[in-house]
């Protein structure tokens, strides 16, 4: 079993997921656009395909986008799993003909996501469903949920955080996170962060450093219901 991970820029690597993928002995092919690569042109061998996030919109003109929106459909209709990270799950939206925009608000930070305790919601968030956990955040832009999808999480910032429809899971938020990446979008940002100043869903790289140690742990552990279940839907799909 063999799982596709397109990476949109190269400072945005697949981290906490690579991690968990290498501890399970999954193999992955990692899809660097930013760098040059090319999309596979089809997923005839991968059983899943992960989608990171990255600095652009999913509404600009980029053959890599179309790309992955081309790959997303297809992996539906074979039923292989799709994650969808930030600009992924936006991805996923738009791939599915829903509307991505600006969002009510700019989210970053570590915020508190509320998920329902549906059966969709308990099979991608398992012990997380119908709670809040706290998961960190980096957007600009958000999605609105697919016709036949269901809304799974929500924020008070941004009320979609995360749809389910099938094998798919968009999701507006980073549980691909680790202490590296974190410290690195941290090192990366202050000019951004400056520019946000009284924006009530963005906080300063200090505050969201000194919540890191605390949120780390829990984050993980949601990234791991959500990678198990992906893994259970791949396995599936390939027959293993």
């Amino acid at each position: 079993m063999r799982i596709a991970i397109l990476q949109n820029n190269t400072d945005d690597g697949p981290a906490y997921l690579a991690t968990w993928l290498r501890q399970r002995n999954i193999a992955f092919d990692v899809f660097d656009f930013e760098r040059g690569d090319e999309a596979p042109a089809s997923l005839a061998d991968y059983a899943g395909l992960a989608i990171l996030g990255g600095v652009m919109s999913v509404n600009d003109d980029l053959p890599s986008l179309r790309q992955a929106e081309v790959l997303i459909r297809e992996a539906r209709t074979a039923g292989k799993p799709v994650i969808g990270h930030c600009l992924g799950g936006q991805l996923i939206a738009k791939a599915l003909g829903a509307t991505v925009g600006a969002s009510p608000n700019i989210e970053i930070g570590w915020w508190p996501m509320q998920t329902t305790d549906s059966a969709a919601a308990r099979a991608w968030f398992g012990e997380f469903a119908g709670s809040t956990p706290t998961v960190i955040q980096w957007h600009y832009e958000s999605f609105a949920v697919p016709a036949a999808a269901e809304l799974i999480g929500s924020s008070d910032a941004c009320p979609q955080q995360a749809f389910a429809i099938d094998t798919l899971l968009a999701m507006q938020f980073h549980v691909e996170i680790d202490a590296a990446k974190h410290a690195l979008w941290l090192s990366a940002s202050q000019r951004e962060l400056a520019r946000l100043p009284g924006e009530p869903y963005v906080q300063t790289a200090s505050v969201m450093a000194a919540q890191m140690a605390n949120r780390l742990t829990e984050s993980q552990k949601l990234a791991d219901a959500i990678y198990s279940h992906f893994e259970t839907l791949a396995k599936a799909a390939s027959g293993s």
